[in-house]
């Protein structure tokens, strides 16, 4: 009897095994299906968040230069808690750890648990929504964007334990490799519903436009820069800067981009846009009506896309050369972005949300990582590494468009 009771228990542990294979690969697969449909996410978060024991997950795009986050494919969290999310991103320990985290690598609030209880961002931002725990890891940096998956815990079995840390680490390099080939969050790959809610979320700002120079979208920053620029306007339903030499020179590049005879492979075609007082922006100009690009982009009925940006708006994110330099962690990094604000211990403690006694012990970590004994040898440390935000400007950086 007890032969049989082993040999039972011992089959039970093989059907286990293999059904725990059987399940992962599934999941894989699911997640490389991923690679040739984006509509695929949502099922593949839902999956990966199930074997993680989760209640809760999705993706969530950043742009690291602007602190700025937009949720993807997510499910399980209350439209309230994703709002305050947003609000409190650039303060919490997820936006700082990604910055010196490497691609896929996993991590959970938790692993730092009390540090997280005592947090600002715990208090204010997790608990009044009953959640206890967060896992992620950074899937994708492109520019000044990076996505990473997450899933969250509340309930009986609060906090993530080895077991889901390690599963997490099994499935990582599938979700990167699946979107670095689908690009998922570039216009390329994206399909109509997601579309407009990423380019919500660049910096830059997009105008759709038909072949007659008929705006058909703007993205928010688009909207922005007509509302509150000097450079750019919409008359008659089309993009019209403010200078006339700029205005013959866009017209005609946005019929260029139209014309049929272009080969599809053309490459963009960028020019100035000057506004008053020497301000303005670089506009390029790209065909959308060919190719993928048109599959794309049908519902909005486009044939060319122009892309206006400030060149001056988008300042790297300070810190982040800085802390891969001397090995800082997240939570060290947001203590010397604090003092460099000025502040002291107990000023930064209340800023970031944690205890006193936390920032000093983060304090004497990075004096001894980046061999300072005082904080203003370490703030004249980090601007001497820090480039400038606002360069002087010479005259010949922004040329006026000549017709």
């Amino acid at each position: 009897m007890q032969g049989n009771a082993v040999a039972d228990h011992s089959a039970q542990r093989l059907s286990d095994r293999v059904l725990s294979e059987q399940v992962l690969s599934d999941t894989i697969g699911a997640i490389y299906d991923c690679a040739l449909d984006p509509h695929r996410w949502p099922d593949a978060c839902r999956k990966i968040a199930d074997l993680c024991e989760s209640t809760a997950g999705g993706i969530c795009v950043h742009d690291t230069r602007h602190a700025q986050n937009d949720q993807l494919f997510v499910f399980g969290y209350q439209p309230k808690f994703l709002e305050t999310l947003a609000q409190h991103y650039a303060r919490s320990p997820m936006a700082a750890s990604d910055i010196v985290a490497n691609i896929g690598d996993v991590s959970a609030l938790s692993i730092e648990r009390q540090e997280l209880l005592e947090s600002r961002f715990f208090r204010e931002v997790l608990q009044p929504f009953g959640l206890q725990d967060i896992i992620w890891f950074p899937a994708l940096r492109t520019g000044g964007r990076m996505a990473s998956m997450h899933a969250s815990r509340s309930g009986q079995a609060p906090y993530y334990r080895e077991r889901e840390l390690g599963l997490l680490k099994l499935l990582s390099p599938h979700v990167c490799r699946a979107l670095a080939i689908s690009d998922a969050l570039d216009i390329r790959a994206l399909r109509s519903e997601l579309l407009e809610k990423t380019l919500d979320g660049l910096v830059a700002g997009v105008f759709l436009t038909t072949r007659d120079g008929r705006v058909v979208y703007m993205n928010a920053a688009a909207e922005r820069q007509v509302r509150t620029g000097t450079s750019l306007r919409i008359v008659n339903n089309k993009l019209c800067p403010a200078d006339p030499a700029a205005r013959e020179a866009l017209s005609n590049a946005i019929g260029q981009a139209s014309r049929d005879e272009i080969d599809s492979d053309m490459r963009e075609h960028s020019l100035a846009i000057p506004g008053a007082g020497g301000a303005g922006c670089i506009a390029t100009v790209l065909p959308v009506d060919r190719g993928q690009r048109r599959d794309v982009l049908a519902p909005f009925a486009a044939s060319v896309a122009v892309f206006t940006q400030d060149p001056v708006q988008a300042p790297p994110l300070p810190g982040e050369a800085f802390a891969r330099l001397y090995k800082l962690t997240g939570g060290e990094l947001r203590v010397v972005l604090a003092l460099a604000q000025g502040l002291g211990a107990k000023e930064a403690a209340d800023m970031l949300g944690i205890g006193e006694p936390t920032v000093r012990t983060h304090l004497q970590h990075i004096f001894s990582k980046t061999d300072t004994a005082r904080q203003a040898d370490l703030v004249r440390l980090l601007q001497n590494s820090t480039p400038p935000i606002r360069a002087a400007r010479q005259p010949h950086e922004l040329e006026t468009v000549q017709q």
